[in-house]
């Protein structure tokens, strides 16, 4: 299944309290559960400003469908080519 990062930008998104954190994932995991098995989220890091989310999908149109149906912004959405990491870098 193909991996994406969504950036999504969302003033002030950083001083959310835990309740409002956990309502938002709420929100998100009822509209997967509607969308299908077919998408799913993994996780997401939350800046000041941003989120940025990490999912399995099938293509880009069905995180859209996502953000729209939970009212969220998806500015990006980029499909993950390769994963490096430190032990990338060993032979």
């Amino acid at each position: 299944m193909p991996k994406f990062v969504i950036e999504r930008e969302i003033p002030g998104v950083g001083q959310m309290t835990p309740e409002q954190a956990q309502d938002a994932a709420r929100q998100s995991l009822s509209v997967l559960r509607d969308l299908g098995p077919q998408i799913q989220w993994l996780h997401s890091y939350v800046t000041d400003n941003k989120v940025y989310c990490i999912y399995w999908a099938p293509n880009a149109e069905i995180i859209q469908e996502h953000a729209r149906r939970c009212g969220i912004p998806a500015n990006r959405i980029s499909a993950v080519r390769s994963l490096m990491e430190p032990v990338s870098s060993e032979p």
